[in-house]
């Protein structure tokens, strides 16, 4: 892979430095895209970011919902109400507070974020492959940082596969 040549002083440029994140959120939002060609016309790019913040948020509330992806709360119920149609997610009363109404993800809602990511997954590993080992440990580095300072919680790790025929961790028992 050729040398790529970085201006001197271009860490130091905000402008630079936005410039080099606009395209790579350009090329994100591309495998994104990509990725969710697989659940078809079910669920927007919108809808999947609720989906994955529900996934990783656990039971939420609308209005924490709404706040965590920046829009009204009239906004986030008409997504919540589309992807309960679709039979993504569902609406039930807290019981700590039943008062309140909690949003979570069906089975269905959380095999579709499950296999969106992984299709997202095995793209942008395609790509970090062509990255020099040093320029892997920069990305790590940098992205990290971008994500802590934008509030943004890690991805999960990549599951673990087992070879056929190995027992599971928890003695093989069937889930319930």
């Amino acid at each position: 892979m050729p040398e790529r040549e970085i201006p001197a002083g271009a860490g130091d440029d905000v402008d630079a430095v936005t410039r080099a994140v606009l395209t790579a959120s350009r090329l994100l939002v591309a495998v994104s895209a990509r990725s969710l060609g697989a659940v078809g016309d079910r669920v927007t790019l919108p809808q999947f970011r609720m989906l994955t913040v529900l996934s990783t948020r656990g039971d939420t509330k609308l209005v924490a919902l709404a706040g965590l992806l920046h829009v009204a709360p009239s906004t986030a119920m008409r997504m919540v109400d589309r992807l309960i149609a679709a039979g993504l997610a569902v609406r039930h009363t807290n019981r700590a507070n039943r008062r309140e109404t909690l949003l979570r993800l069906t089975d269905e809602g959380r095999r579709t974020v499950e296999d969106v990511t992984a299709r997202r997954r095995a793209e942008i590993a395609a790509i970090v492959e062509r990255l020099t080992p040093g320029e892997r440990v920069a990305l790590v580095e940098a992205l990290t940082a971008f994500n802590e300072a934008g509030g943004e919680p890690p991805a999960p790790d990549a599951p673990r596969l087992r070879p056929p025929g190995l027992p599971a961790e928890d003695g093989g028992a069937p889930r319930k």
